[in-house]
């Protein structure tokens, strides 16, 4: 217990009390412990207490006159709770209810108001907040109704807006079955799948010409279909598919879950969307025979795509929205450029590579979180080889190493320059078989090293490009079921991203360094958010790896409260959006490309903008802190 004090008492607010007040307020504290479900608070309690939260997580419920309930807001480890419905009006009626087994610290009320009377950076703080809650309503619905009017924005959409129910068929089947089966259901294309409804190819009324011009009709779907067709999630944006469309017109695109088919896109599916450069430069991309062809066409040095971008941010898309868009884009590039690194290795005499494997890019880019100054973070997934001969064992290292060079090597000249940590498919750590990434990651979890720790993070991100996805699908389940169970990892995670503090003081003074007083907005402020996040996906089991995506699915599973939520996703728009400018800006005058940010050549109105996502990203480094900290002495 005392321990325990002396944890909180150094925690803000608390460190703004006097050491005499301090006494008197933690004198008549006592712990208390709720079971999930339980009341903390309840409407119909005389002058409810003031607690603060050590551990677990509690909801804060208004009732209303028709009955009933509005959830107002998530309490986390750290904050108080009691403040708001003190200080309301006897007309709100209020409840606390703990959503898993709590721990609190209980304050006598009376005490807490004389306090609160005697301090007045105290008083101001507790006041402040129950005003940040009243601003964020405010700014959940002003964005909520701008939202509403972008939706026929076609950067906006998602694949499950558009996408109709397939039609399938068994590759065993015969053509005359698939020619009947079209003219049925009146489509120009089938989706071919197995027993278990997982895809093998499609087959498009072009396969079947192909098929009539061979003057073979006794065959089989499976000998006339393409077996590796382009596909899309319902996640993805509609662009992902226009684009493709847009240039192979009587194609088919199946909509899969993993490698099960839940839709299909063609065409007709979208008869009134909007033209864009966008989908020209990307088909551009898929069809360059060339590097220098490809090269052109980065982000870096194509003009046309960064004044695009512009034009997004200008017509306030969402930026988290617009970095998901370039991720899009540069994943375009990866595959056209692992495309001509295969042909590369060809001519340098390697021939086709000897087992399969998986591209995967982690970090900003696995996250679909880009921006224009990255640096790589690749490797590969290689199918289990160590059963075959130790001759065919190099072959295939040989392979995989040169083929891993030029493919960075390529990303670099590209304008994604080479990882200062070395995280790249070129380097033995980060291109390894399955069965090898299994140990690393147990590796990984078991041990305490703050430099391994600091790699895993960047890992943890890892999305597929390209190959055997199959590969990334194993892996990341096997990641997903290890991390959550793991709380030493938890706690490893927590204590290395509370090394970068946010640069914001109590009240708001935003903490710059050097004569511009400038902030590194990734490595002060957007990461921190990530971070955050990323820990509270990985504690309750989410394989999500977009940071927009893991804040829903937490909202979905009532970790977090859809305020907090859209309190994190307004803080990471504004940080994302100015560092997009900047680079934007330092592209246009040919100067080096970087993440910082002068506090002093800015208007007033952006400053308060940044300061107040800044206290969003604090706020939730608190509760990790508070949570980190509770960890090691309860």
């Amino acid at each position: 217990m005392s321990q325990l004090l002396e944890l909180i008492q150094n925690q803000h607010p608390f460190n703004l009390l006097t050491e005499e007040q301090c006494n008197r307020l933690f004198q008549h504290s006592s712990i208390k412990d709720y079971k999930k479900n339980q009341f903390i608070i309840h409407e119909d309690q005389d002058n409810p207490g003031i607690y603060f939260l050590v551990h677990g997580l509690a909801k804060n419920v208004m009732h209303r006159s028709n009955g009933k309930q509005l959830s107002l807001r998530f309490y986390y480890p750290g904050e108080l709770i009691g403040i708001m419905v003190m200080l309301t009006s006897e007309d709100l009626r209020f409840s606390v209810e703990a959503l898993e087994d709590s721990k609190v610290l209980a304050f006598n009320r009376n005490t807490f108001l004389e306090v609160m009377n005697q301090n007045q950076s105290f008083s101001k703080l507790m006041l402040d907040g129950i005003s940040q809650l009243m601003k964020s309503l405010y700014q959940e619905i002003k964005y909520k109704d701008q939202d509403e009017d972008e939706q026929k924005n076609l950067f906006k959409r998602r694949v499950k807006e558009f996408m109709e129910a397939p039609v399938t068929i068994r590759p065993e089947q015969s053509l005359m079955d698939a020619v009947r089966l079209m003219e049925e259901e009146s489509v120009g294309g089938l989706i071919v799948t197995d027993a278990s409804n997982d895809l093998m190819g499609v087959l498009s009324f072009m396969d079947v010409f192909k098929a009539y011009k061979d003057g073979n009709f006794s065959c089989t779907v499976a000998q006339y279909m393409s077996t590796e067709p382009y596909v899309v999630t319902q996640t993805d944006f509609i662009f992902d598919g226009v684009s493709y469309l847009k240039n192979v017109p009587n194609g088919i695109i199946p909509v899969v879950n993993k490698q099960r088919t839940i839709g299909v896109l063609r065409q007709t599916s979208f008869l009134n969307m909007q033209d864009s450069v966008y989908f020209d430069l990307r088909h551009q991309i898929s069809t360059a025979t060339n590097f220098e062809q490809v090269k052109q066409l980065s982000p870096r040095y194509n003009k046309t795509f960064q004044q695009f971008v512009q034009t997004l941010l200008d017509e306030q898309m969402y930026a988290y929205d617009v970095t998901e868009l370039i991720s899009s884009y540069n994943d375009e590039l990866h595959k056209q450029i692992i495309h001509l690194a295969e042909d590369a290795m060809v001519q340098a005499g390697y021939g086709t590579p000897p087992i399969n494997y998986c591209f995967i890019v982690m970090g900003s880019e696995g996250r679909k979180e880009q921006a224009f100054s990255t640096d790589q973070d690749n490797g590969l997934i290689l199918a289990d080889y160590t059963h075959l001969s130790e001759e065919d064992q190099l072959q295939i290292d040989t392979y995989f190493k040169r083929f891993g060079e030029k493919i960075n090597d390529m990303l670099d000249q590209c304008g994604f320059p080479y990882c200062t940590g070395n995280i790249m498919a070129r380097e033995p750590k980060w291109r390894q078989s399955l069965s090898s990434w299994y140990e690393t990651i147990t590796h990984w979890i078991n041990k305490k090293d703050a430099e391994e720790i600091r790699d895993f993070t960047i890992f943890i991100d890892f999305r597929p490009i390209t190959g055997d996805f199959s590969l990334a699908y194993s892996l990341r389940d096997f990641l997903t079921e290890r991390m959550q169970r793991s709380l030493n990892l938890h706690q490893l995670l927590m204590k290395d991203t509370l090394r970068f503090r946010v640069p914001v003081q109590p009240f708001g003074r935003i903490q710059g360094t050097g004569k511009q007083r400038e902030l590194n907005l990734k490595k002060s402020a957007i990461m921190q958010i990530v971070n955050a996040v990323r820990i509270y996906a990985i504690k309750h089991g989410i394989d999500e790896v977009h940071t927009i995506k893991r804040l829903d699915k937490l909202k979905q599973n009532e970790r977090f409260h859809p305020r907090d939520v859209e309190n994190a996703k307004l803080a990471l728009h504004r940080l994302l959006k100015l560092r997009l400018e900047i680079n934007l800006e330092q592209l246009r005058n040919d100067v080096p490309l970087s993440n910082n940010y002068s506090l002093l050549q800015t208007s007033k109105q952006e400053r308060k903008a940044v300061r107040e996502a800044l206290m969003i990203a604090k706020r939730l480094q608190q509760v990790l802190e508070i949570s980190y900290n509770r960890n090691r002495v309860v």
